[in-house]
């Protein structure tokens, strides 16, 4: 179990800073990249930046934990990632679904949260 965790930490470090610090330095490129935006609005932009720094903290704290063993804290990191895959997954859904905003990378987007999630409920029912 310990090291199906430590993964799935370090993949979540990697794939949610990355996404935060291109959202935090160059946030139109990922918008227009989700949801097809050829011009996002500076609201959305600061917005975007906002959870930009969001996101590097959530692969902050996940690349901190992912050697840790069976804390509260670790299984708290857990639970608050899967929250926000399912809740991502579902809000990406529903823009290209429900609001025509669909860029190239909205339906892999929903694809790979859907699969974190999965895949954080399985680590989630080990601990």
């Amino acid at each position: 179990m310990g090291k199906r965790v430590e993964y799935f930490l370090s993949v979540t470090a990697f794939v949610e800073a990355g996404v935060g610090l291109s959202l935090l330095f160059l946030p139109a490129f990922p918008i227009t990249l989700l949801l097809g935006l050829k011009q996002a609005a500076l609201e959305a932009l600061l917005v975007g930046r906002l959870a930009g720094a969001a996101l590097l903290a959530v692969g902050v704290a996940s690349w901190l934990a992912r050697s840790d063993r069976q804390s509260p804290v670790r299984l708290g990191l857990l639970t608050g990632i899967l929250i926000y895959n399912v809740a991502a997954a579902l809000i990406l859904a529903y823009a290209g679904l429900v609001l025509s905003m669909v860029g190239i990378a909205l339906w892999p987007a929903v694809i790979l949260h859907s699969v974190l999630a999965v895949w954080c409920l399985t680590c989630l029912r080990a601990a």
